[in-house]
């Protein structure tokens, strides 16, 4: 069907300019000219099983699998492996958005089978035949309508990952980066620090810094407290003493374990800061860390936090010096950018979880995130590879700890699904 009577189209890529016209040919006092774009056509869900956005489903020996704290260390049998207790069941979430030319957006995060359900039967509804620019309305849609069974978790990692999707179709459909859509880029390149086992190998390879995971927990006592701080004062001396040098616990201390851990790391090591050292939902505990730690010592939290309103408590209880959410967990990049803004407003520094393209594009818009996360993938972390292989074709990685805003120039988040690995549909429409 042509454009209703009236309007007068013109051809582009990805989209019609269409101009409101009287009937003799006069542009009318209360028409617009506006970007049309193809409509969404279909809303796809798949699961995929094997690293990549699901970053713990790795094989035998990875470091990221090896004796780290977790809540469910108090438990003697899931202090080995966090496997064991089932942090990787779950498998990567692929959502692809397809507009009525065939242009194809996609996305990557977790939340494996049961995301891809809450995708296919019930966020579609919200997407298919709808302009693909009403990024705001989707969103508002999808996160009001998932209320009542939603909230945070797996809910809001789907809607994220639909978020993600439709922000790469926008972009391919205008032929633009996604950092040009967010308002353009602040800076030439980004700088990242390294997670993983070898922050003296990070230091080498040019990163500004080294985040190392915590292995002791409170359920290993006293002697797992001297470890940990020992691991700590070890990794110093190896980097030097002006070297960036962080702690991840992952949720997995109390209150009195945190602040004596970071006091005796601050004393001993010149630890820069402790991050996620409580339960996400422990926002009073996070408070009185902040006032415990030593002046000059940092407190960070937010990866597994969610929405504008969790990150509202953490910021006005002022419960952290940096705010650290994923944007394939916290509700996307629309959402994404009222979290920056309130960081902002309060002057707190945001500095994403690490989550690939989907937060290099964003980081580099802001100032108040003047450097990225860069997870070591490698099994031994002795060297860089992309951070969501093998499911991302095209990931830029940092070279020299640094990642050029000229790699990020390309249509939407400038990577491609790989069509090699298996891709499995569990609820097709």
């Amino acid at each position: 069907m042509g454009p209703p009577s009236g309007w007068l189209t013109c051809a582009a890529p990805g989209y019609r300019l269409a101009i409101s016209l009287d009937k003799n040919g006069a542009r009318r006092a209360d028409g617009e000219a506006r970007l049309r774009f193809p409509a969404i056509r279909q809303v796809r869900a798949f699961v995929v099983r094997g690293g990549g956005a699901d970053y713990h489903d790795q094989g035998e020996g990875h470091w990221i699998d090896d004796h780290i704290a977790t809540p469910m260390a108090r438990y003697a049998e899931y202090r080995q492996s966090r496997q064991s207790f089932g942090i990787n069941v779950l498998g990567t979430l692929v959502v692809e958005i397809e507009a009525a030319d065939g242009t194809i957006g996609f996305a990557v995060t977790t939340g494996g089978e049961p995301a891809c359900y809450i995708v296919e039967r019930h966020l579609s509804r919200f997407l298919e035949g709808r302009d693909p620019m009403e990024v705001e309305k989707i969103w508002d849609q999808m996160y009001f309508s998932t209320l009542f069974y939603g909230r945070k978790g797996l809910v809001v990692n789907a809607i994220s990952g639909v978020d993600l999707a439709l922000w790469d179709l926008l972009g391919k459909l205008r032929g633009e980066p996604v950092h040009q859509l967010l308002g353009g880029a602040v800076r030439e390149e980004l700088q990242f620090y390294a997670t993983g086992a070898r922050p003296d190998l990070a230091k080498d390879m040019g990163f500004i810094g080294g985040k190392m995971p915590l292995h002791y927990g409170p359920g290993e006592g006293e002697e797992g407290l001297k470890k940990a701080l020992t691991e700590i004062a070890d990794m110093r001396g190896r980097v030097g003493p002006d070297f960036w040098l962080m702690l991840d616990c992952w949720m997995s201390l109390d209150l009195n374990h945190a602040t004596r851990l970071a006091r005796n790391a601050w004393e001993e090591s010149g630890l820069k800061w402790i991050e996620e050292a409580l339960s996400p939902d422990d926002y009073w505990g996070y408070r009185e860390l902040k006032r415990n730690v030593p002046p000059g010592m940092l407190v960070t939290t937010g990866e597994h936090e969610a929405t504008r309103w969790g990150f509202r408590m953490l910021l006005e209880m002022d419960c952290c010096d940096i705010i650290q959410p994923d944007v394939g967990w916290c509700g996307g990049v629309t959402e994404l950018i009222k979290i920056a803004n309130l960081a902002d407003a309060h002057g707190k520094l945001m500095v994403p979880h690490g989550s690939s393209v989907y937060s290099y594009h964003f980081v580099i818009t802001r100032h108040n995130s003047p450097f990225a996360e860069y997870l070591m993938m490698a099994p031994k972390a002795d060297k860089v590879v992309p951070m969501f292989a093998p499911q991302l074709l095209g990931e830029p990685v940092p070279q020299n700890g640094r990642i050029k805003l000229s790699a990020l120039d390309k249509p939407g988040f400038g990577v491609e699904i790989n069509r090699a690995i298996e891709l499995h549909r569990p609820y097709p429409r």
